[in-house]
């Protein structure tokens, strides 16, 4: 593969030099240096992977970190509503002081003050409720939405840290083919100054090259600011600061695994987290409307209490009191609000199924789209490939051919623009390469750490060749 050579200058030479000079002072480093190093990251010495910023970003994404939230939450509602089919006791107590006024008993009426305390315990059993069974199943329907909500966002992260990845390697190989390209330029102004010089140049020839050379110089500092961004991007993934990145060493173009579409749309509309969080939605919705009907239906309860209460108005009598009852309560009326609950769950139910239904035709189209892309991935790396070199087999002739006066400066700047755009078409299509093989595991919803870490078999510290 085409190898481009950095400037002197550039931050990543600075890194490498740096590399070198820990390595080389090693045995003479003291303790409080090396902690200095690793601590406060003054100098990182150990590039960056892709693994290690995969793992930083699902340690500390917020989208992760609510999807598990969530799941937390809606595993406890498993146990609340399975607490309306169990017993539920109650204790309660009382204590006062009273006054009476009591007539009837004598001539003389009775005034006077008592103490009084009340103790009981009550038990409520539930026998039959439609509505607390329902909830029940709902409940697991919950969890299972959210634990495939769960799975999609760590998917989600997985390509995202990938793209962001790739995308700051991109950004730095455009801005190094850039300063190469400016460079070049730069050689070619001096020689046209210095023919100018010794009346062997014109000046529209250097004027020619000076234009170049300032779109050039523009063009980096675009290229600068776009390294910037892309690092950005992937700081807000992994929420660490981006260091030298290991970048891909040699790679060989790998379409769709089987290469046929049919089986993938299969294995998306099967595996993809987010259908399958839709499917358990619809269920939930279904579920509630099974839940507003049951609000109909009779619920039968079984209440025991006993009760100890002493201190009345006659100070020896104490009462102690044990009882049961079997209640059965149904409904007759609710004020219309039984049959409202119950067309508004079946209309949520069918907004469920019209999403699920959008949601399948989303994943198949996406599965699609990554399928093809990743073919056409295949295909443009290899073409690309093979026009850097004809590129540069091209700049080369040109370059010598101006030397000796058999080509025109217009021909050696056309061949400089052609070599450095042939450079950016084929790093695009190096890392759309990769990026497309995790995009199409993502829109099937199969896409693992294990993903991740064949990428990252494929990279070393250094810059892509």
């Amino acid at each position: 593969m085409p190898s481009v050579k950095r400037d002197v200058d550039s931050p990543a030479k600075k890194q490498a030099n740096t590399l070198l000079k820990c390595r080389s002072l090693a045995p003479f480093l003291s303790l409080s240096l090396i902690f200095g190093c690793v601590i406060f990251n003054a100098a990182p010495c150990v590039a960056q992977d892709l693994q290690t910023a995969y793992q930083q970003a699902a340690s500390t994404s917020p989208v992760i970190a609510q999807a598990r939230a969530q799941l937390d939450a809606d595993s406890a509602g498993k146990p609340l509503a399975r607490a309306a089919l169990l017993p539920h006791v109650n204790g309660g107590a009382s204590g006062g002081m009273n006054t009476a006024y009591v007539t009837g008993f004598g001539a003389q009426p009775i005034s006077t003050g008592y103490h009084s305390d009340v103790f009981s315990v009550s038990l409520t059993e539930t026998i039959f409720d439609g509505q607390a069974f329902t909830a029940l199943e709902q409940s697991d329907s919950r969890i299972q939405a959210s634990e495939a909500a769960l799975t999609y966002a760590r998917q989600v992260v997985a390509l995202q840290v990938t793209q962001a990845y790739f995308g700051v390697l991109q950004a730095q190989a455009n801005q190094r083919v850039t300063q190469q390209q400016m460079d070049l330029l730069e050689t070619i102004d001096k020689q046209t100054e210095a023919s100018l010089q010794v009346g062997t140049g014109d000046i529209i020839s250097v004027q020619e090259v000076q234009a170049q050379l300032d779109a050039a110089k523009a063009d980096l500092i675009t290229a600068n600011n776009a390294v910037t961004i892309a690092k950005n991007q992937l700081e807000r993934l992994t929420h660490r600061p981006v260091r030298t990145l290991k970048d891909v060493s040699t790679l060989q173009a790998m379409g769709p695994q089987p290469d046929t579409l049919e089986p993938w749309v299969s294995i998306a509309l099967k595996n993809q987290p987010l259908l399958q969080q839709a499917k358990a939605t619809l269920k939930v919705s279904e579920q509630q409307v099974q839940f507003a009907k049951r609000e109909r239906w009779p619920t039968l309860t079984l209440s025991g209490i006993g009760q100890h209460a002493v201190g009345t108005l006659i100070p020896p009598l104490a009462v102690n009191q044990v009882g049961a009852s079997l209640n059965l309560s149904i409904p007759i009326y609710e004020g219309g609000s039984t049959g409202a609950e119950i067309r508004q769950a079946k209309a949520l139910s069918e907004a469920s199924r019209a999403s699920m239904a959008n949601i399948q035709d989303e994943i198949t189209l996406d599965t699609q789209t990554a399928f093809h892309d990743l073919q056409d991935s295949v295909a443009q790396f290899q073409a690309t490939h093979q026009a850097v070199t004809s590129a540069k087999v091209s700049l080369d002739g040109t370059r010598k051919g101006y030397e000796i006066g058999s080509r025109s400066i217009i021909d050696l700047l056309t061949a400089t623009t052609n070599y450095a755009s042939a450079q950016r078409n084929y790093y695009l299509a190096l890392y759309t390469q990769l990026v497309d093989r995790t995009q199409l595991k993502a829109a099937a919803g199969v896409l693992t750490p294990l993903d991740i870490q064949a990428l990252n078999d494929l990279l070393y510290s250094g810059p892509a060749k």
